[in-house]
């Protein structure tokens, strides 16, 4: 058997299309589908889009809104499932993310396009041939053997077994001329964009813009088999030593950015319960390893596998879990690290308000949301995650009334966050599958416990609250200067303020002086305190705090008092709705 030869790979590259004139041909090509495409698109969605906006005016124009069930709702997204897949591989990619995205999409529509599967035929294997041949060279020359039936298949490549050395292995192929026809469709998409923007509401609109431009972003990567092959190094580099987690190696020497070969490991499918049982698999330690998994994944890697439905999930007969498939991944920063963390500690804690201000922390909230309604919303989750019975008549009003206003407000996942949400949603199928009694929260509890309040939790705990001090110390050290060039400018008559006072026109203007010069000794008084507190340590630091501690409590007092400033945020998302409505 002969390894790849690189002067075979670059000339095959000339014929393919990474040489200028074929990139010049597919430029054509592309601008030339998307014109046809277009015309294909509008004439599918159509019939849905005038729906939509019927339902906003009963008759386009004029007319009130009408009331949409969840039955007819649940009707439109078959109809949308249908029209997804009759579109091809793009547009199923694009359901497939749609369906992790309740920002996007009421519940009903989520609930139908997570059904959405890759169905699309095989190619012909003359024409994936040719791929594998135009990267790696004659395929009876780079591998012992190959099997050309594919054993899976996905709108975007297929996947086939086959041999080096005596080892067999899985090699995936991006589908032949792929790559044009999703060019093509995203430029489809990115024309149509704008007038789709235009009929939806503000903070839908904002969701369906910074989708549109995460799912171009992601299905890209999606089509880089090098990128992938990068991902699954760096993750199976983090599980090294860890004989729960299986993760295939990568042949650098048979792969490219079209054609990924992989260890081939095989594995009971970890849905098939039945198979699991006769294996003597114990289901509840499966799902513990598999979510544990991802707590490492997430919380202390910051890279993990985002596609964890049962196809890219097996099982050894030794319990390990066997990953396969790592085209779609996530990516988490320290700081959401730290977030999620805070958003586990209030699981484990029970405090559900810590739990909303991580999700707002993570961008992932409005901080306008209605909070009471939230609270019961992230009650309901945990409670099922926890696997209690839920009241129907609770949940069904709660529904009703988080879906009335989903897009008005609460949720706007950035691309990271949603697929954090689809793995948990997914991860909680696979447990239900396995063992419907499973307690993930306790399972996180758990986590938060042996490792939160451990070394790792307590140093990012905290470099939180120093982090919080010194901008605190920062503020305090910034506002009195402020207050005392504010005040300067002020005698010198500079300084142009549009002050509403709540007492009316007719209070009193004593009220706003006595309170800037309370904030000012104030301020004034913490820095000295702190700077005596540093530098000497003894009584005269307590006598400047108590001092500090009083005008502090009349600086307070002050407000309370009838004519304080009365400051009214006239612009909050709720006090604009209700202007358009008056």
């Amino acid at each position: 058997m002969e390894t790849p030869n690189t002067d075979r790979q670059s000339t095959a590259a000339e014929t393919t299309d990474e040489s200028p004139h074929a990139e010049t041909t597919d430029a054509r090509w592309v601008r030339l589908r998307a014109l046809v495409r277009i015309w294909v698109v509008v004439y599918e969605f159509l019939p849905l889009v005038v729906t939509y906006l019927r339902d906003r005016r009963r008759f386009l124009l004029v007319g009130g809104r009408r009331q949409v069930t969840v039955d007819q709702q649940t009707a439109r997204a078959e109809r949308l499932l249908d029209s997804l897949v009759s579109l091809g591989p793009t547009f199923i990619k694009l359901g497939q993310v749609l369906s992790t995205r309740p920002d996007a999409l009421p519940g009903a529509y989520i609930d139908v396009l997570s059904r959405l599967q890759d169905q699309v035929p095989p190619d012909d294997w003359q024409e994936v041939s040719t791929v594998v041949e135009a990267d790696l060279g004659p395929v009876g020359d780079v591998f012992e053997d190959f099997d050309t039936d594919p054993i899976s298949g996905a709108s975007l490549g297929q996947v086939y077994t086959a041999r080096i050395d005596g080892e067999k292995v899985a090699v995936k192929v991006l589908r032949p001329n792929i790559r044009p026809r999703v060019e093509a469709d995203l430029r489809v998409i990115q024309i149509l964009l704008p007038l789709l923007l235009a009929s939806a509401p503000e903070g839908q609109a904002y969701t369906l813009s910074n989708l549109a431009r995460e799912f171009t972003e992601t299905i890209r990567e999606e089509m880089d088999y090098a990128h992938e092959a990068a991902m699954l190094r760096e993750i199976r580099g983090n599980f090294a030593g860890d004989d729960d987690v299986v993760i295939p190696s990568v042949y650098d020497s048979h792969s490219s950015s079209r054609v990924l070969t992989m260890q081939y490991v095989d594995g009971i499918k970890i849905d098939d319960v039945a198979a699991l049982d006769a294996a003597g698999i114990d289901r509840t330690a499966l799902i513990r390893r598999l979510e544990s998994a991802y707590i490492q994944m997430i919380i202390e890697d910051g890279v993990f596998h985002a596609d964890p439905h049962p196809g890219n999930l097996a099982v050894r007969p030794d319990g390990s879990v066997v990953f396969y498939d790592f085209g779609m991944t996530g990516q988490v920063s320290e700081a959401l690290q730290n977030h999620i963390l805070e958003f586990y500690i209030g699981i484990a804690q029970d405090d559900i308000d810590a739990v909303i201000d991580a999700f707002v922390a993570m961008d992932a909230l409005d901080p306008a949301a209605d909070r009471e309604l939230m609270r019961e919303v992230f009650d309901i989750a945990i409670e099922s995650f926890r696997g209690k019975d839920l009241d129907d008549y609770r949940i069904q009003r709660l529904v009703g009334e988080f879906q009335a206003n989903i897009y008005e407000f609460p949720l706007r996942l950035p691309q990271n966050v949603a697929l954090i949400v689809r793995v948990t949603t997914v991860l909680d199928g696979v447990a239900q599958t396995l063992d419907p009694e499973f307690d993930v929260i306790a399972l996180i509890t758990e986590y938060v416990r042996e490792e939160g309040y451990g070394e790792e939790g307590a140093r990012r705990v905290v470099e939180s609250v120093s982090n919080q001090i010194q901008a605190s110390a920062q503020s305090l050290v910034r506002v009195p200067p402020k207050l005392d060039r504010a005040l300067s400018r002020t005698e010198r008559q500079n300084l142009n303020a549009a002050i509403v006072l709540a007492g009316g026109r007719d209070e009193p203007y004593e009220t706003l002086a006595r309170q800037l010069v309370y904030g000012l000794l104030f301020g004034t008084g913490v820095v000295t305190t702190l700077l005596l507190l540093a530098t000497t340590g003894d009584s005269v630091s307590v006598v400047a705090g108590v001092g500090t501690a009083v005008v502090g409590l009349l600086f307070v007092r002050s407000f309370r008092r009838r004519g304080g400033l009365g400051v009214t945020p006239q612009f909050t998302r709720q006090g604009l709705r209700q202007r358009r409505r008056e």
